[in-house]
């Protein structure tokens, strides 16, 4: 990035240091911290929606919905996380490509699986071999970011079903011999107080999903915690114009200080939207 950075093994204190730490990998470091926002504000949405739907369905007055949605939020929250972030990427990938194995290869002859092999033929892979490497890595990212919300989605469900079950049924009651139908009810009354009891568990979920964010890592995409591990290896004058030894503890700290303060604001935050959602209901407010 800077002119005199032209010859490394010439430099010393901090041009040694204003160099290395504006390498390209480096770079890739700054920016991967673009891919932790990145699945958080992806996630988000779809795991308020999933969380919604969830818990609408646990209140369903029909039993097959109302089964479906027990079985979501208990299927989910009785396995590991882990399980859920490495079958579902799996499941969804060599879902899609064994509908387009059979769109676009009806002539193939041999059988997809093949012992513990998977096999579709080339023009089915997804993505295409010929795809550039920003494609596979966004193809594994929104895979990664659909498993996260499918987790997630089902602890938000409890917990907004959860807050629509501790509004006081009075208020339902009397809203119903005022006139109002069960949707106007549900959208009048329900609807904005439910948050007031959802919030301290969404605001927890909320941190837990921050924590998660590392797991990317495991999923094979370039994270945060790739490129820590990837530059705080120790390195030799073979292999880089900055040798080093190994640095993984220094990097790993810088990982323990971005997710606390994080996580600090994101507390910080919520509070915030805890009181101005209690301002006026001092009967309702909760304690997060």
């Amino acid at each position: 990035m800077f002119e005199f950075c032209g010859d490394p093994s010439v430099l010393e204190g901090w041009a040694w240091w204003a160099c290395y730490l504006t390498t390209p990998k480096h770079m890739n470091l700054y920016t991967s911290i673009l891919v932790v926002f990145a699945l958080l504000a992806l996630t988000v949405p779809m795991i308020l929606t999933l969380g919604f739907l969830g818990a609408l369905a646990r209140r369903s007055h029909t039993r097959v919905i109302r089964w479906v949605g027990l079985i979501y939020t208990s299927m989910v929250r009785g396995i590991p996380d882990i399980i859920f972030f490495l079958f579902v990427p799996i499941a969804l990938d060599q879902g899609f490509e064994y509908v387009r194995h059979l769109a676009t290869c009806p002539d193939w002859s041999e059988p997809v699986r093949q012992g513990n092999d998977f096999v579709v033929c080339a023009a089915a892979k997804l993505p295409l071999s010929s795809a550039d490497q920003w494609v596979h890595e966004t193809y594994g990212f929104l895979l990664a970011a659909f498993a996260f919300s499918i987790v997630f989605g089902a602890f938000a469900a409890n917990t907004l079903y959860g807050a629509m079950e501790a509004v006081p049924k009075g208020q339902m009651e009397a809203a119903s011999s005022l006139g109002l139908s069960e949707r106007q009810a549900f959208r009048y009354i329900l609807l904005p107080q439910m948050w007031i009891f959802a919030l301290p568990g969404l605001s927890n979920l909320w941190q837990i999903l921050v924590k998660a964010t590392p797991l990317l890592f495991l999923l094979g995409v370039e994270d945060i915690v790739y490129w820590a591990s990837e530059l705080g290896g120790a390195k030799t004058a073979r292999f880089t114009d900055y040798p080093h030894g190994d640095w993984r503890l220094g990097y790993y700290t810088f990982l323990l200080v971005f997710y606390l303060l994080l996580t600090w604001g994101s507390e910080k935050a919520f509070n915030r939207i805890q009181e101005s959602l209690s301002r006026g209901q001092a009967g309702l407010k909760v304690s997060a």
